[in-house]
């Protein structure tokens, strides 16, 4: 046992950032905790365009084991790896169900994505998009997902509903199973949030489930350990083909966003939280995590499941005293002992893991509040983001509309001048989208 503490020691540099391994132990189990609803989330939003649940729901513990043990032995660096809901998203409700595109053209959109990030991180191309993209985007970006996945929740639970004579949303019937299991788990979530006590959320899902029992809504299946779920349904069905249009232009681009900007904000704050960065902020070495959060958005989808990053759950294990690989290691190792408890994840209903989409989406909404500018020029761009996903119901709308907006608004101020040449050419056939999709 010594000689193994000896060679974790120098394999993961303990001693030199000051921790040990059954600190790093708890740190890689509390970062299991707070993410693992992501393994009923993330197949429960990819279930809804038509994707096999328990495919899905193997395929995304594997890309979140594999990519935290990448994370955790190539970059040494105490980020938890998997994919994020926003992906989950954009591929499952906005690409699948709602534009009713086959989800093996959602994972090459994907892919495609992933590539594009790899490209940009071995070339060392990142600090030029960083500089392309305006800053109200980026600060936009957050909140419109945000506020898509808010509602998403809502939606699946029945609190909210259309009124098919006003044609708007109003209140769902709460006193229906649904929305009365949903609050329930929204207000343990909330409770143990405000205290901040690890694994809120699956907890929150995990008593919202058992609510639903009595009430009919769970299922509890007749053993909850079996063999894990085959990878067929899901694993190498990416379709290319559709992947090259304009019509994918927006989405390829939103699932660019979010892996890049979501791993650079992940490593630098959380980063930052662990005393791993210089006196600049910066974090040393940045170009690793970024390698694998490319990795796992390229391979993820020939797996089965999309944009794969370092995902802000991480902070929980940092909180516990995570400070190098040791912890995504030891989470990575327990996500795979999750393969045998299908049954009981694929037993949760929509309505119970509503509350966590409702709660990461409000977490997201609050990235719009360092947009402090009170110029149109700067307001405008990320607010027609916002308000564009929510009237479209679609993110890659919002996005590629924000974008427009942003140049159109500069030119009117009379700074074209000042809008970046890439950019510039990126509308041009962003504003093709939006023609063919007013004109159908």
């Amino acid at each position: 046992m010594n000689r193994f503490k000896a060679f974790l020691d120098r394999r993961f540099a303990l001693s030199a950032r000051e921790t040990t391994v059954s600190r790093e132990m708890t740190a890689g189990l509390t970062s299991f905790l707070a993410a693992a609803y992501l393994i009923v989330v993330i197949p429960s939003l990819l279930s809804t365009g038509g994707m096999d649940r328990g495919a899905a729901t193997t395929a995304a513990i594997l890309v979140m084991a594999l990519g935290s043990i990448a994370m955790g032995v190539y970059a040494n660096l105490p980020f938890i790896v998997g994919p994020g809901i926003g992906g989950s998203v954009i591929l499952g409700v906005t690409l699948a169900h709602l534009e009713h595109v086959p989800f093996a053209t959602g994972l090459a959109i994907a892919m495609t994505s992933g590539l594009l990030f790899m490209v940009l991180t071995l070339t060392g191309a990142r600090e030029l998009v960083v500089r392309m993209i305006p800053p109200q985007i980026k600060l936009g970006l957050g909140a419109s997902i945000g506020l898509f996945i808010a509602m998403l929740g809502c939606r699946d639970a029945g609190m909210v509903a259309l009124n098919i004579k006003s044609n708007a949303l109003t209140l769902g019937d709460f006193s229906q199973p649904g929305p009365v299991i949903a609050l329930i788990g929204l207000a343990v979530a909330v409770a143990m949030q405000a205290r901040k006590i690890p694994g809120a959320v699956l907890a929150g899902i995990t008593v919202a489930a058992l609510a639903g029992i009595p009430l009919g809504l769970t299922h509890l299946p007749q053993s909850g350990v079996s063999l894990p779920h085959a990878l067929t349904p899901v694993t190498l069905k990416v379709d290319f083909m559709g992947a090259f249009t304009l019509a994918a232009l927006p989405y390829v681009f939103a699932f660019f966003a979010g892996e890049f900007f979501s791993t650079l904000g992940t490593t630098l704050a959380i980063g930052a939280k662990a005393g791993l960065t210089d006196d600049e902020g910066n974090l040393p070495g940045i170009e690793k995590p970024f390698l694998v959060d490319s990795l796992a958005a390229t391979l993820g989808p020939l797996i089965g499941i999309p944009a794969g990053t370092a995902l802000v759950e991480s902070a929980a294990g940092v909180e516990a005293g995570g400070r190098t690989g040791l912890t995504p290691v030891t989470a990575a190792i327990l996500f795979l002992l999750t393969l045998c408890l299908l049954p009981l994840a694929m037993a949760i209903p929509k309505q119970a893991t509503a509350p966590a989409l409702i709660l990461i989406g409000i977490s997201m909404l609050g990235t719009i509040r360092h947009l402090r500018s009170e110029a149109v020029t700067d307001i405008l761009p990320a607010m027609a983001m916002v308000l564009l996903t929510l009237i479209s119901n679609s993110f890659g709308t919002g996005i590629a509309g924000g974008l427009l907006v942003h140049v159109i608004v500069q030119v009117l101020a009379g700074k074209a001048r000042e809008i970046p040449i890439g950019l510039l050419i990126l509308s041009i056939p962003l504003g093709y989208y939006f023609y063919t999709a007013a004109t159908h």
